[in-house]
């Protein structure tokens, strides 16, 4: 992946109100200026999670959580900086760019764009056909049948591909893409391998569709199921690999649930995308499925930056218990604690009566390491409420700078005219021997218009999480009332800071034996020129307490 360019991500973070952002993952409350509610990232049980619309930045003053609309992103989907800015960017209509190094970069990096593009476009082409198409009634009845409605497929963007042998391949040549790119991309395949030029046609035929998608939601494969038993045909069939799409590496699902896995700490994994899609939709949202019956190595590092323990609830039936078997070596592999469940078919939902169902529950809630709620949820078939909130990991503490420094800091980030009077002063140099001034440095430095909120975000996003939750923090704090007068202020008191320590190295070096004439001279002229601009300051600063 390129570099993607600040006035890209600024342009990004203007078109994504942090309030709308948020409020789309869970409920906000107006509290004066800004909005509350409990923070995601850690248990509480009073509201200490602020958002601020003015300066388009969060704050959890419990956990320290904060920063921008990317950080938000971030931490909440468990991504990097170019996917939340990827993530934000699709969800306003913006085209993100990326600079790439050289030739063979840029046409990777091109032919990857369009390969994710196609894949978008066929993912909705399969939908309408689920959702509109005669043809597709019989795979609309079968979802039904399996307790999959219209709003359920549409939040998973289920799809069916026609019987017909090139009704694909039609559509897409019809877009203008070309025989090789959609070769590469998987969806048409050769008539005979062994010969190039040889005709194209569909590899999903009479299937329903299920779109693979990456941890940030891009669609890059497919699976189809057959909608009847077919001895000479898969029940379900695969993309074969491509640039974008590794079996291996990839967990159906993942870029819903991982709020889920992060929350509880332990991943439940079944085989097929249905048994978790009815997981998912019935409340049961830690649960993913590897694209096959057994883990690799791969997906298993991949599911262990969410959870600590797994639980595989694969078919009690031969093929379960071996593919249960060929897991646990990666799994293992990566210190993940596995359990394995059995759960014979629709046992529990057979029992009506009400104190021996509320005993079988707690018993498999226990083994499953899942809230009897959720079950009896998922029994009956009604979504329950979902509320995040997970214990945020433990981070390295930022070194948070002096008092004079951290109003130095506030100023120079919510007033444009003291900060200003900053740029405008020898700045540079007095930072330099001002000790833990490196974050004033760099909030100087940077190319930021205070009052835009847009170029704020862009900023914090170059800073470390802990850095943007330290000046998430400083935005939420009051302005004093005189913002020139301050910043005057505490800027001549760094200064006299400065010039104390200057002046003190100077009597020092008085001291020495080996001077010569020379240097005592000068030195002497060092030390008058210091103690008068300490006497100016020290002037200065009288006048102006009796001005206040």
């Amino acid at each position: 992946m390129g570099k993607i360019p600040s006035e890209n991500i600024e342009q990004v973070a203007a078109a994504n109100d942090i309030v709308e952002v948020i409020g789309a993952y869970f409920p906000l409350k107006r509290a004066g200026a800004n909005f509350k509610a409990l923070c995601p990232f850690h248990q509480e049980k009073t509201p200490s999670f602020h958002v601020s619309p003015q300066r388009q930045t969060f704050h959890c003053f419990g956990c320290g959580a904060g920063g921008s609309v990317f950080r938000f992103v971030m931490e909440y989907e468990h991504v990097d900086f170019p996917s939340a800015v990827r993530k934000l960017a699709a969800r306003v209509g913006i085209p993100v760019i990326e600079e790439c190094g050289g030739g063979d970069e840029d046409r990777q990096h091109e032919a990857r764009r369009t390969l994710l593009k196609l894949h978008a476009e066929a993912a909705e082409w399969f939908h309408e056909n689920l959702l509109k198409k005669e043809f597709a009634e019989p795979a609309r009845a079968y979802l039904k049948q399996r307790g999959v409605d219209r709003q359920v497929a549409k939040n998973w963007q289920l799809g069916f591909a026609p019987e017909a042998w090139d009704a694909f391949l039609k559509w897409a040549r019809e877009r203008g893409y070309p025989r090789s790119q959609l070769l590469q991309s998987g969806l048409v395949k050769l008539r005979d391998e062994d010969r190039p030029e040889s005709e194209v046609y569909d590899r999903f035929r009479g299937r329903i569709m299920f779109p693979i998608c990456n941890d940030v939601g891009e669609v890059i494969a497919f699976s189809g199921r057959l909608l009847q038993s077919d001895v000479e045909a898969a029940k379900y069939l695969n993309s074969p690999e491509t640039p974008l799409f590794r079996k291996g590496n990839v967990l159906f699902g993942l870029h819903k649930t991982k709020r889920g896995l992060i929350e509880g700490k332990c991943a439940i994994v079944c085989e097929g995308q249905l048994d978790l899609i009815s997981l998912f939709e019935a409340g049961i949202t830690n649960v993913v499925a590897p694209q096959g019956t057994a883990f690799t190595e791969s997906q298993a590092r991949l599911l262990k930056r969410f959870v600590d323990e797994v639980v595989l609830c694969f078919d009690a039936d031969e093929a379960g218990n071996k593919a249960a078997e060929r897991s646990l070596d990666a799994l293992l592999q990566n210190d993940l604690i596995i359990r394995v469940a059995e759960m014979p078919a629709e046992t529990v939902s057979r029992v009506h009566d009400s104190f021996m169902r509320g005993e079988v529950l707690s018993r498999v809630s226990s083994r499953l390491g899942v809230p009897a709620s959720d079950l009896e949820t998922l029994l009956s078939k009604q979504p329950r409420d979902r509320s995040p909130g997970t214990q945020r990991k433990e981070s390295e503490p930022v070194v948070v700078p002096s008092h004079d420094i951290t109003i130095l800091c506030l100023l120079a980030l919510r007033d444009e005219a003291a900060r200003n009077f900053l740029l405008e002063q020898n700045w540079c140099e007095v930072l330099a021997q001002t000790p833990g001034a490196e974050f004033l440095a760099r909030i100087l430095e940077a190319d930021l218009r205070v009052e835009d909120a847009a170029s704020l975000n862009a900023f914090m996003a170059t800073l470390s999480p802990q850095e943007e939750g330290l000046v998430s923090a400083w935005l939420m704090q009051k302005m004093p009332p005189n913002a020139s007068a301050v910043v005057e202020d505490w800027w001549k008191g760094l200064r006299q800071a400065v010039l104390r320590r200057q002046l003190e190295v100077a009597e020092n070096r008085m001291k020495l034996s080996e001077l010569s004439i020379g240097d005592v001279v000068n030195l002497q002229k060092q030390i008058l020129d210091l103690r008068q601009q300490l006497h100016e300051l020290s002037q200065f600063s009288s006048a102006h307490m009796g001005d206040t």
